[in-house]
């Protein structure tokens, strides 16, 4: 029988798998996953602190690299918010979709670093036994993105068409106006609602978790000695630069469903 401090498979993926969390209030009813939390809090304000002041210091003159850089990013995604949307609230969707393509891609980009260095910084010089690096790992993240862009999406639903029309639209799309088939069509649309925030935060979730478990099964070859770690570090360099396609890629399309739904929201049917 292995001993409860020997490695095992197991005990190493629910050591990397375990967040750091914190009871809130009595009987502990809201639990606070504090390392997605503070992580996507830095990375926040690490990235869009760096738009800002290359922003503030641009000038009409050649740019600098950096500069250069910034205004590719924001010139791609205002084509690809113009492409997809055609409301008259392009000034609002267009930094929405940048806050969220640089938010997911930094949390995202996280999941590159390696793994057990990670954990090792985190123990050793903070303290911190459990700490998961990257935020979008964690399905509260994702849920909670999605979620928000879920109830922008009812907002300008409800003020572009007016309640009433919302309303007439939830019970008479899409197979008419017939008072018997209100009912059909009422669960048709909350059938609609509910698996938009469902679908567009499972997608972020599965793809950045199914990545980060491989890299766990590759780190555990580390264990099976000398010839298990220099395949493991091949094959880990290898997923690595895959992944970074992965992410940007998980990153836009997050971006632009957001994007479609709002569009949608602002479209009569």
């Amino acid at each position: 029988m292995a001993s409860e401090n020997e490695l095992t498979p197991t005990s190493y993926i629910n050591h990397h798998l375990t967040n750091l969390t914190t009871q809130v209030g009595e009987g502990g009813f809201w639990t606070l996953h504090v390392d997605t939390l503070v992580t996507s809090l830095i990375l926040g304000v690490m990235s869009f602190g760096f738009l800002w002041l290359v922003v503030r210091k641009a000038t009409p003159g050649v740019p600098s690299k950096r500069q250069a850089f910034v205004e590719l990013a924001i010139e791609f995604i205002d084509n690809e918010v113009k492409s997809s949307f055609h409301g008259n609230r392009h000034v609002f969707v267009a930094p929405t979709a940048l806050t969220i393509f640089v938010w997911v891609l930094m949390m995202n980009a996280m999941d590159i670093l390696p793994i057990d260095i990670m954990a090792w910084v985190y123990e050793h010089a903070f303290g911190l036994h459990n700490w998961r690096t990257v935020p979008t790992t964690d399905v509260n993240t994702t849920f909670a993105l999605a979620l928000s862009i879920w109830l922008l999406m009812i907002f300008f639903s409800i003020k572009v068409k007016g309640l009433g029309g919302w309303i007439h639209e939830l019970c008479c799309t899409p197979f008419g106006s017939n008072p018997l088939l209100w009912i059909l069509n009422l669960l048709f649309n909350f059938i609609e609602y509910v698996s938009k925030p469902l679908s567009h935060s499972l997608r972020l979730f599965g793809n950045i978790y199914a990545g980060e478990i491989i890299f766990l099964l590759l780190g555990m070859w580390a264990a099976t000695g000398v010839a298990g770690t220099l395949f493991g570090a091949i094959l880990g360099a290898g997923w690595a630069i895959f992944h970074i396609l992965i992410v940007a890629l998980q990153a836009f399309i997050f971006m632009m469903l957001a994007v479609v739904y709002i569009s949608m929201a602002h479209e009569s049917h």
